[in-house]
């Protein structure tokens, strides 16, 4: 979108600008909460959640009903 444009316009800026315009960039990530800065990650928590039906199904067959619950 405006990326390049606000990467030309920030280095044009003197240094001690850029620290104001990077603090300022902090408020609004935290002010509109970003969904880019709470990415830290992928979390694992599901894992061995369908650990219960692992002898029922086999992974082909848990893929097929994966595909019929979309």
């Amino acid at each position: 979108m405006y990326e390049t444009e606000i990467h030309v316009k920030f280095l044009c800026l003197p240094d001690n600008i850029k620290a104001d315009v990077l603090d300022y960039i902090d408020f609004l990530i935290s002010k509109y909460h970003c969904k880019a800065a709470k990415a830290k990650g992928f979390k694992f928590d599901w894992e061995g959640g369908l650990a219960d039906i692992k002898e029922k199904l086999s992974s082909v067959e848990l893929q097929h009903k994966s595909s019929e619950w979309r």
